[in-house]
């Protein structure tokens, strides 16, 4: 994947370093077969609304 330019305006160091603090609670909270089923779900409905936009 190729890295994207920041133009946040906040140093790389500081995004890399907060990824860091949250992504062993992101993959945490995926691996929950109860977390899947609840992000399956939003992605149906954002799919839909994403449809219903585009008619």
């Amino acid at each position: 994947m190729a890295k994207r330019k920041n133009t946040t305006g906040i140093p790389d160091c500081e995004i890399e370093s907060l990824a860091r603090a949250l992504l062993p609670a992101i993959r945490k909270f995926f691996e929950s077969e109860e977390h899947q089923r609840e992000f399956e779900e939003w992605q149906n409905q954002h799919r839909d609304q994403q449809h219903k936009k585009g008619m």
